[in-house]
């Protein structure tokens, strides 16, 4: 079975996260996920949920970010990709800057040192230039920066939509089959 390890940190944007885990468990993946403080608090103002309550999810298992001890800390344990989404700011700087003080940011630096795949969701704006050039680093060491922002060619309905729409990125990115949203196919539009 495929894996990957989720992280939801502090930054608006819970809903992406609580989106892809879902997605993630209905495509047979297995999940570690760590939610931050700040994450929890997010999940709860914007989804009304708790990560106990995505613990619930199948294949889903629940670490706690203080624990650096836990199977995410170690490069030895195998997974298909890591994504922190939303990562918050700090979350990003203390990626960038090397400091893994957290289950969250030490799984990211694993990721980093293992070769493995790593997406950063962020979703704050307007970003700090610190951020900017941390991501900027970042990228050119391979982390896939997927900034949570929306397409609009779909025309979108809903809220539920323009989720959707950064979910299924990052499904892509991760090479995770999925229906979500429509797929462009050059002939959406007529130049005639």
């Amino acid at each position: 079975m495929p894996s990957a390890v989720v992280a939801i940190t502090g930054a608006s944007g819970a809903s992406y996260g609580v989106r892809l885990v879902e997605q993630l468990s209905e495509a047979g993946w297995d999940v570690d996920l760590i939610v931050s403080k700040a994450g929890d608090i997010n999940l709860k103002l914007e989804c009304d949920l708790t990560s106990k309550d995505l613990a619930g999810i199948s294949g889903v298992t629940i670490h706690n970010n203080a624990n650096l001890a836990a199977r995410p800390a170690s490069g030895s344990a195998l997974y298909d990709a890591y994504v922190i989404c939303p990562a918050s700011g700090t979350t990003i700087g203390k990626i960038g800057a090397g400091i893994s003080d957290n289950l969250s940011t030490r799984s990211a630096l694993v990721a980093i040192k293992e070769r493995r795949k790593l997406i950063l969701v962020p979703r704050e704006t307007p970003a700090p230039t610190p951020h900017l050039e941390a991501m900027a680093k970042m990228s050119s060491w391979g982390v896939v920066i997927l900034p949570a922002n929306p397409g609009f060619y779909n025309s979108p309905k809903t809220i539920e939509d323009l989720v959707d729409f950064v979910v299924a990125r990052i499904l892509d990115q991760m090479g995770v089959k999925h229906s979500l949203g429509k797929r462009w196919t050059g002939e959406e539009i007529s130049l005639e």
